[in-house]
């Protein structure tokens, strides 16, 4: 897709998705077969349900229908969310990862798993887990020192509140 045409589809189409409540994250186009797949990839501070992806779907579907944005050819238009193991790109993405564990890989290579705590403009406040039993550590990581980010898929961790039935039982 040339940069022309993701920029004309980003002005058409940011308009309708903000105007859902929705973020617009990402567009892709990509060739399979004959045919062209058209990937909008939206999300909100709060997540986005199925009712929503499927209000912003039809509004995206009939201003697609309405204007040569996409030319002659077929295309399928595709609308879903940042998906469980999200990249981190903007500060938005950070605040929606508060809680949740990332790898970070640094500027100078080196990687680094913690949890976010909090974020301000500077940077963010990390836990980083205890290794072979020792307690879990904070750290004070700076956006400029962060190359890129990725949230972590966790299938065994207790939310707080099983944890405080624990604690209390």
């Amino acid at each position: 897709m040339s940069t022309t045409q993701s920029e004309r589809l980003r002005e058409l189409l940011e308009p309708l998705v903000s105007s859902q409540g929705l973020d617009l994250e990402e567009i892709a186009v990509d060739s399979v077969g004959r045919k062209r797949v058209l990937r909008v990839v939206v999300d909100s501070d709060t997540g986005a349900d199925l009712d929503q992806i499927a209000d912003v779907s039809r509004a995206l579907s009939a201003k697609l229908d309405e204007t040569d944005a996409m030319g002659a050819g077929e295309y399928t238009l595709e609308v879903g969310t940042p998906g469980a193991e999200r990249l981190l790109k903007e500060h938005r993405h950070y605040v929606r990862a508060v809680d949740r564990l990332v790898k970070f890989q640094l500027v100078g290579g080196d990687e680094l798993v913690a949890r976010i705590l909090k974020v301000d403009d500077e940077g963010l406040d990390l836990e980083v887990p205890g290794v072979k039993g020792r307690k879990a550590t904070t750290r004070r990581l700076a956006f400029e020192d962060i190359d890129r980010a990725r949230v972590q898929v966790e299938f065994n961790r207790k939310d707080k509140q099983d944890m405080t039935e624990e604690e209390e039982a």
